[in-house]
């Protein structure tokens, strides 16, 4: 089995932070948001491929809900080998057809030569160490606008910590990562 292998059977499914909402109100923490990750690789849906193509598209499927409401937020990631380490590159996503989230099943067939790479995200590196995959990368969206992604994959969870920063003030993110773990089917 490729380290490719061996990242994508730890990072694609199900997950949800239900347990750590538990956790957190035992302990009168802060709240955060109920959180869904959906992860499917997705190259079945990309036409023309290269035959030796040796990445795996994922579509991340992503569910916030606050008060209530829930709010989508879907992703096309690139997932290659780059020597030891696994590298995300982040690709446009078209919008789906009815102009709502894009979902495994509602995305359309994309040709490979119309794929475009999103330059304002910095490709994240994850290397393994005592079989975790950890890595990360820092983007910067406008010249005001930092996103910084940190994540941790295990085989018991997904550690996700994102944040947003405008002129240095923290607008997006929380105090703690997201913990997902993958959700009974």
């Amino acid at each position: 089995m490729s380290r490719l292998d061996e990242f994508l059977r730890l990072l694609c499914g199900r997950f949800d932070n239900t347990r750590q909402l538990e956790e957190l109100r035992r302990s009168s923490s802060p709240a955060l948001p109920l959180a869904e990750h959906v992860n499917t690789v997705c190259n079945d849906k990309i036409d023309g491929l290269p035959a030796d193509f040796a990445g795996a598209f994922v579509l991340e499927e992503s569910y916030y809900t606050t008060e209530g409401k829930t709010h989508a937020s879907p992703h096309l990631f690139l997932f290659t080998e780059e020597g030891e380490a696994v590298k995300l590159t982040s690709y446009q996503l078209p919008k789906a057809a009815d102009g709502g989230a894009v979902t495994y099943e509602t995305l359309p067939p994309l040709k490979w030569e119309d794929l475009e790479i999103s330059e304002k995200f910095t490709p994240a590196l994850y290397t393994l160490h005592d079989g975790v995959w950890e890595g990360g990368s820092v983007s910067m969206f406008s010249p005001v606008l930092k996103f910084t992604l940190y994540e941790r994959f295990s085989q018991e969870s997904l550690e996700v910590a994102e944040t947003m920063e405008v002129n240095g003030k923290r607008t997006f993110g929380y105090d703690v990562p997201i913990v997902y773990r993958r959700a009974a089917d």
